[in-house]
């Protein structure tokens, strides 16, 4: 009996932007640890995507990773396309690029900040959409995007992230309404409290600090801030066919926070 947790079946690439960072890396690498070749873009940090890359190919799988500024529509789409084009097709697409968040109250957030998060993470989300829609129809794909908790359970300063992630939540639930009748599936998973990804940029920038993470701790059910394992599980677990029967859902992966 085939295991539907796992991707040799299916055919083509699974696609992730944002695969260098502490949450996109860990997806990558479990997309690679459960059968599947992955192809992902990086923003800046060349060295890490070249980590990453190197070990999916020692899982036994192909990867390629290309720098990509996911605010340029063109850009993307040529990425997409040509992915497509290089593995037969794409299976997944997982949109986790997320920028620096610094934490801010709305009354000190000024319009052009708010306007450069907009850009990156809806904008930069609805360009991946527009460009791997038809390639999911071909092989009644899916697609998943990595949101925030705070679209529901809102810690104060933290607008600049949950309201654009509401927004790409949204559009999760649009592809899924609208595409399903294709065969494909579109779902979103919320991260909580995290000792990974942007956690230790913002303890540098002085917006964080252990003593924060202590207290946003103890709010946690299961005791533990999240890690980027965490993360990639369950946005794998919804990619694969044992998923099958799920879409248009955000899934917080918080620990049971502030429950």
């Amino acid at each position: 009996m085939s295991d539907s947790t796992r991707f040799e079946s299916r055919s083509g690439v699974a696609l992730v932007t944002g695969g260098s960072g502490g949450i996109g890396a860990a997806i990558v690498e479990l997309l690679a640890e459960r059968g599947s070749d992955v192809a992902f873009t990086y923003h800046r940090n060349a060295e890490a995507a070249a980590e990453v890359g190197a070990a999916v190919e020692g899982k036994g799988r192909r990867q390629s990773h290309q720098q990509v500024d996911i605010t340029d529509a063109d850009a993307v789409a040529a990425f997409v396309d040509g992915v497509a084009s290089e593995y037969g097709g794409i299976h997944t697409v997982v949109s986790a690029t997320g920028p620096l968040i610094p934490m801010r109250y709305v009354s000190q957030i000024e319009p052009n900040l708010f306007k450069e998060k907009v850009e990156v993470d809806l904008m930069g989300a609805f360009n991946l959409v527009s460009a791997s829609l038809a390639h999911l129809r071909d092989a009644k794909g899916a697609l998943v995007a990595v949101t925030s908790m705070a679209v529901r359970t809102y810690p104060p300063k933290d607008s600049l992230s949950a309201v654009p992630k509401g927004a790409v939540e949204a559009l999760v639930r649009a592809v899924a309404a609208e595409e399903g009748r294709f065969g494909v599936r579109a779902n979103s998973v919320g991260p909580g409290l995290m000792a990974a990804g942007m956690y230790h940029a913002l303890v540098e920038s002085g917006d964080f600090s252990e003593e924060l993470l202590d207290a946003g701790t103890k709010a946690i059910a299961l005791g533990r801030p999240g890690q980027a394992i965490d993360v990639a599980e369950a946005v794998v677990f919804l990619a694969s066919d044992a998923a099958a029967y799920i879409t248009g859902q955000a899934i917080d992966a918080s620990g049971g926070y502030k429950l």
